[in-house]
């Protein structure tokens, strides 16, 4: 198929302006969403004594967090046209991206998180001594499992774009 040129971003090339249509989008919102859901799960896993699997959801949940954010940064700055190859096809990378590794690693870093909570359930019975870590296991979980969903929503946002035959975005 013919190579399709991509979205149009701000009129000036030499000067950087936040498209501010985009901030405003729901996409736009969502990624906001992400940004400080995603920020909330790996600071609160990062922040307390972890082992085993929690080494996954941490790699997986700042793997996606970085991405989300490269993301988010050129699409504020209508600059997408700028990363080869993809540039051409920002909504489908924003869809991969939300569908693929959004929900998929976010999902499976929250299934981590809530089954190391339940192992450290017995330590929040009242009375006990010890340095616990259910609440904050507990407390990934919960913000990795509403980041799968805010990813589930946009993922489902740039679909339905697509499937109306739209090339960008917004």
């Amino acid at each position: 198929p013919p190579a399709v040129p991509p979205p149009p971003g701000p009129p000036a090339r030499g000067s950087l302006s936040l498209h501010r249509a985009y901030l405003r989008s729901p996409l736009g919102l969502l990624r906001l969403g992400q940004l400080a859901l995603g920020a909330a799960f790996w600071v609160t896993v990062a922040a307390h004594k972890y082992e085993g699997a929690a080494h996954f959801a941490l790699f997986a949940a700042v793997l996606v967090w970085l991405l989300t954010l490269a993301l988010f940064g050129l699409s504020l700055l209508g600059r997408w046209a700028l990363v080869p190859w993809l540039g051409s096809r920002w909504l489908l990378t924003n869809l991969v991206h939300d569908l693929a590794l959004g929900v998929g690693l976010y999902a499976a870093a929250t299934g981590i998180m809530g089954y190391k909570a339940r192992q450290k359930s017995y330590c929040n019975l009242p009375g006990y001594s010890q340095h616990c870590l259910y609440s904050a296991y507990l407390s990934a979980s919960v913000c990795g499992g509403i980041a799968a969903c805010l990813y589930l929503f946009s993922g489902l946002y740039c679909l339905s774009r697509r499937c109306r035959d739209q090339r960008d975005i917004i």
